[in-house]
């Protein structure tokens, strides 16, 4: 996606992961009393300092985009600023816990941490739909307006980078086995695909961070889910951790480390990168920023992967998600809301800015507009000739609902990923521990169950 560094995926795929550490514990105890108008109205549309904050190559890319912004908006004067990732978060959360004292006037935030923040501080960001956002509701992919407007008024942000569910593959490791990997049309298929293809090359189906020592240790399990339209909490925010879908794939999991297809990743990011550099797993059933990472890590395998959508769960269900996602926020303590709008409105739903920040580091964007551009159909030479473009513009066409991650995602993930550990590494009855995640995410928060 758009940093080629791991920070941004431990909590989004995980994509994932989410309010971890001191920041989970900073949300959980804050009052909500977040300064700032929340309003969406102050300052001048044209004039005006900005302070932009992001990270690593996002912040690269924006910065990038100034001088073409300043052509349109020469009075507005922009500075972008690398706080680096993880520590965007604390830094964020640090200044919206002081009543949004010393924080910028735009906030780069991932899916993820959205809801938390305007949950536990209200104003946290101004309302952008007086200023115009809703004028390009319809212009992103399907369900990601959900996630920055759920009550279908107040606007807290503009979708940026959306990443669908992927499948890249070792096209030459499933030659070998006599696999066509194109016919595999659900995973029971890829299941009984892999046993084959274990024992014919020795490789593993996928490899999965089975004592979870990263929190995107759920990656895929949540790409499951979100597979069959389902996710830990309901659009009403009820639990369903113990839902059929969430039981379906927890036991598809258990099935292929039952049947020796599952590697272990324990290590998390390193682990993976040093797993792909070894080639131990034929799979990598990872978002679409995933695919720079492939090609950074083993140049010399150009030709032998390839990529498409994921196989459906259940037989003729959904094979696209958008597993994560991240969007730009106008602070609502910000004095400069006006000129800040410009700004994102010129970043995120201009097509040649779009392009241009894709073009730089691979960031794949919500803007579907964007994908009219060549550049995302263009043949890849590393994947055997595919235009990869293509394959992921037709996952975000694809209906895709909304996902509410609510302000305890953190939470579920925890409760999601000990589950999983208990039936990677113990052979628990996947139903059994997600009845008993569910029941405990239940006593933590005080959500209701959905069923």
């Amino acid at each position: 996606m758009t940093d080629r560094q791991p920070a941004r995926r431990h909590i989004l795929r995980m994509g994932g992961g989410a309010l971890g550490g001191a920041l989970a514990l900073a949300l959980t105890g804050c009052s909500g009393s977040g300064g700032g108008t929340g309003g969406g109205a102050a300052g001048d549309p044209r004039k005006g300092s900005i302070t932009v904050w992001s990270w690593q190559g996002p912040a690269a890319e924006l910065k990038a985009l100034i001088p073409e912004f300043n052509k349109t908006y020469p009075d507005i004067r922009v500075t972008v600023e690398d706080i680096g990732n993880p520590a965007i978060w604390d830094k964020i959360t640090a200044g919206l816990a002081a009543g949004g004292q010393g924080l910028a006037d735009v906030l780069h935030i991932g899916v993820d941490y959205l809801p938390g923040y305007v949950e536990h501080f209200p104003g946290a960001f101004a309302d952008l739909a007086p200023l115009g956002a809703t004028a390009h509701k319809d212009a992103f992919a399907p369900g990601l307006w959900g996630t920055v407007s759920p009550d279908g008024k107040r606007v807290n942000a503009l979708p940026w980078e959306a990443n669908s569910a992927g499948f890249y593959y070792r096209s030459d490791l499933f030659e070998r086995a006599g696999v066509d990997v194109d016919a595999l049309l659900t995973w029971d298929e890829t299941i009984e695909a892999g046993k084959r293809l274990k024992a014919k090359t020795g490789v593993h189906l996928l490899g999965i961070d089975k004592p979870a020592s990263q929190p995107d240790a759920a990656n895929f399990f949540q790409m499951l889910l979100q597979l069959q339209g389902a996710f830990y909490f309901d659009l009403e925010g009820r639990i369903t951790l113990d839902s059929p879908e969430a039981v379906r794939a927890m036991t598809l999991i258990k099935t292929m480390n039952d049947a020796g297809l599952v590697s272990d990743l324990a290590g998390g990011w390193n682990a993976l990168m040093s797993s792909l550099k070894r080639g131990t797993a034929a799979v990598l059933p990872w978002p679409t920023w995933f695919g720079g990472i492939i090609e950074e890590q083993v140049p010399g395998e150009a030709g032998k992967w390839k990529v498409r959508l994921p196989p459906a769960v259940r037989r003729g269900g959904p094979t696209a998600a958008t597993v994560n996602s991240t969007h730009l926020a106008v602070a609502g303590s910000s004095r400069n809301q006006a000129a800040a709008w410009s700004f994102v409105e010129f970043a995120l739903t201009r097509p040649a800015s779009q392009v241009r920040i894709y073009r730089g580091k691979g960031i794949a964007p919500a803007l579907l507009k964007a994908y009219e551009d060549p550049v995302f159909h263009q043949p890849s030479a590393f994947f055997s000739g595919q235009r990869k473009g293509e394959v992921f513009l037709d996952a975000l066409k694809a209906p895709s609902p909304a996902v509410n991650y609510t302000s305890d995602y953190a939470r579920a993930l925890k409760l999601v990923t000990d589950a999983q550990s208990k039936v990677l590494l113990g052979g628990a009855d996947p139903a059994k521990v997600l009845t008993e995640a569910a029941r405990e995410l239940a006593r933590q928060t005080g959500r209701k169950a959905a069923r």
